[in-house]
């Protein structure tokens, strides 16, 4: 598939916006007044914002309204809504902590555990797509889950935990590709079974079923070359997960090494999720000769 940049921006940064909301639900940096302040700005507006990256995405903005109402069938919906419960919830514990010394440790844990509904909600608009095999195994979640945490705990200064949790992340990574490989190579989709016309013989493509490009030719029809896939694999386990978890377990805790490991990090993930969108095999492809 093609990695739009706006669902990039979405999926790295409100999963690591929801992530410090999470911790800081557990009251976690324990912060009041100017210091709560900045920490909730920083998590809305991470969490926010990556969220509105996502609207980027439409072709008609006014559509977004509608993804609130199909939380029956959809998980796009259950995301929305997750995320609007979340942010509400945590809006008074912000205002406690912030203005009255309040803890507001029960409606936090709710906020906490509303941040993880929401990540897993967003994880399963892809895990449980038939359509394309890479993403639909059951590892799908559990990476933008860790994803999650690995930020938050990085962003709330809890350097140990976010090292041990990036480790985690790591080794999810690489079997989520390796998994997703096999189970791309173990695909059953063809031509002949896209198009109903096995029982014939071969089928091939005769022409093109457009004489121009269109929306899913430019969004579902996209392929990286396997080498760079390979390259750009290392690079990210390498950014995301060994030299960030390096620098948090082994050197002094400091702000200065914590800021490096998250910079080093957030590109790491940057690179991992394009390529999560681009290795992705749509199999409408197949009507179009791919």
């Amino acid at each position: 598939m093609h990695p739009a940049p706006s669902v990039i921006i979405f999926t790295t940064l409100s999963g690591l916006g929801f992530g410090l909301l999470a911790f800081l639900g557990l009251d976690i940096p324990h912060v009041r007044g100017g210091s709560a302040l900045a920490f909730f700005v920083i998590a809305y507006g991470l969490a926010v914002g990556g969220l509105l990256a996502s609207t980027f995405h439409l072709g008609n903005k006014k559509n977004a309204i509608y993804a609130f109402s199909q939380w029956r069938s959809s998980w796009l919906s259950r995301e929305g809504i997750a995320a609007v419960f979340t942010l509400l919830v945590f809006a008074p514990v912000a205002l406690g902590r912030i203005f009255f010394d309040e803890s507001m440790l029960l409606l936090g844990v709710i906020g906490t555990l509303g941040a993880v509904a929401t990540v897993f909600t967003t994880s399963m608009i892809y895990a449980q797509m038939r359509t394309i095999p890479r993403w639909r195994q059951p590892i799908v979640p559990a990476m933008f889950l860790f994803h999650m945490l690995a930020g938050g705990a990085l962003l709330s200064g809890e350097s140990r935990l976010a090292g041990v949790l990036i480790l985690v992340l790591t080794a999810i990574m690489f079997w989520m590709w390796r998994d997703g490989d096999a189970r791309e190579a173990a695909s059953v989709d063809t031509m002949e079974s896209a198009t109903g016309l096995g029982a014939i013989g071969k089928v091939r493509m005769y022409e093109s079923a457009h004489t121009a490009r269109n929306y899913v030719m430019d969004e579902m029809i996209h392929r990286v070359g396997r080498k760079h896939a390979e390259k750009l694999r290392k690079i990210t386990l390498l950014l995301v997960g060994v030299l960030p978890a390096a620098i948090l377990l082994i050197l002094p805790p400091m702000h200065v090494t914590a800021l490096i490991a998250l910079v080093l990090h957030l590109v790491g993930a940057a690179i991992g999720r394009w390529l999560f969108f681009a290795e992705a095999r749509h199999v409408v492809g197949l009507y179009y000769g791919k």
